[in-house]
């Protein structure tokens, strides 16, 4: 399907991309790209939950707040 694309027809593909996006645009997403892929090599490499540290879940709090001790004594 594309093996009969060449240099000529790219080039014009290119000229459109550019006209539609912008040069700053299209330099903008070329790095988001890249950010992407090192990521994805950096987490590949390091393996499976050892990219992050966990954090563990915050609990609810059960203190009360100053307000909350407001409300109670007006009523």
């Amino acid at each position: 399907m594309f093996g009969s694309l060449g240099a000529p027809e790219l080039l014009i593909i290119l000229a459109i991309v550019v006209v539609l996006f912008g040069a700053t645009r299209i330099g903008d997403i070329g790095k988001g790209i890249g950010r992407g892929i090192r990521e994805f090599r950096r987490e590949l490499k390091d393996g499976p939950g050892e990219g992050e540290e966990k954090k563990p879940p915050v609990a609810a709090s059960t203190t009360t707040t100053t307000d909350e001790k407001k409300k109670t004594q007006i009523h």
